[in-house]
């Protein structure tokens, strides 16, 4: 029998067909997705081994291996103030397999520098936050305030004649003395940048500088051993990571700066596999012993959704390009 080509039967087969063929194709994608990963993982580290952001990547990428059933694997590209291996992330194939993990300073970088070699908001999918750290505020031992509130007032009562260490301009630390600033007003203190954090400490332990306000690692073990004296913290509330400090707040209603470190991927990612990263992640921070790692290391596990840690970077990098013009924070 001749079926006429725009005959019913025909019609119907030809649906048939392409019906089949569509539930062919979305099988074929949700097993693309359910196979992630079939191959290895590289966290790239844009930083030299043995910092914060190295120190966090490592821990989570080894439990990571075990969640995936895939070697993960630790890939540092320092350079650029972590905007080198950044890019470059920016730029991989959006297919899950290379992740960047980053701190907040992407952010502070983000306000000081036109010309990034990615999108901090649109060029990368956020994934999931690692952990969230204040910082400690410290003088050294012949500064005459152990309190906020005695630091702000001995800094008013002679303008000028302090100075305040920083790893760098338009670093974390200039961002978080400079909020400071800011929120008390009319607090006069001159900034020194140093080419790196090692320099900073050592100089305020020689009182070249009176006020240090870092991370908990590059501060803690000189507060610890005496040589340097430790007057407050910059979160909002009292801390675990050292419970005995008071928090700058206290003084200066407000104020909190608090660093975060987390886990990014190239925008473009499929969603199914951001979020089976996302669980993985945060299955790994809900281990206690990783929790006890990180309040070692001055951070305290925090597990987000992809879309809360994006709220996060986006408002961050605008409070930050706020800041520096108001502040005239500009880059080395």
């Amino acid at each position: 029998m001749h079926i006429h080509s725009h005959s019913p039967f025909r019609l119907r087969a030809l649906a048939v067909a392409a019906f089949a063929g569509g539930l062919l194709l979305s099988g074929g994608a949700f097993a693309q997705a359910a196979a992630y990963p079939s191959k290895p993982v590289t966290i790239v580290v844009p930083y030299p081994a043995g910092g914060s952001n190295d120190t966090f990547a490592r821990q989570v990428a080894k439990e990571l291996g075990d969640e995936l059933k895939q070697p993960v694997i630790i890939d540092n590209r320092p350079g650029a103030s972590g905007n080198t291996g950044t890019g470059q992330v920016a730029k991989a194939a959006p297919d899950g397999y290379t992740l960047v993990a980053v701190s907040s300073s992407m952010t502070t970088n983000a306000a000081v520098q036109s010309k990034l070699p990615f999108d901090p908001i649109n060029g990368l999918a956020p994934v999931a936050m690692f952990a969230k750290g204040p910082f400690i505020v410290a003088v050294n031992n012949e500064f005459p305030a152990k309190t906020p509130t005695e630091l702000i007032a001995a800094i008013k009562a002679k303008p000028g004649q302090y100075n305040y260490a920083s790893s760098g301009s338009g670093s974390v630390n200039q961002f978080g003395t400079e909020l400071l600033k800011a929120k008390v007003g009319d607090m006069q203190i001159t900034h020194i940048p140093y080419k790196g954090m090692g320099p900073a400490v050592t100089d305020l332990v020689g009182n070249q500088t009176q006020l240090l306000i870092s991370s908990g690692p590059s501060l803690l073990p000189m507060v610890r051993a005496g040589k340097l004296r430790a007057v407050g913290i910059t979160s909002l509330k009292p801390s675990p990571i050292a419970p005995e400090l008071i928090p700058m707040s206290t003084a200066v209603p407000g104020y909190e700066f608090e660093l975060w470190w987390g886990l990014l991927a190239p925008a473009g990612t499929p969603a199914d596999v951001v979020a089976k990263l996302n669980a993985a992640v945060n299955r790994i921070l809900a281990k206690p012993e990783i929790a006890a790692n990180f309040l070692r290391e001055g951070a305290i596990a925090t597990p987000l959704t992809p879309k809360q840690f994006g709220a996060v970077i986006a408002e961050d990098v605008e409070r930050w390009k706020k800041l520096a013009k108001q502040q005239n924070i500009t880059a080395d």
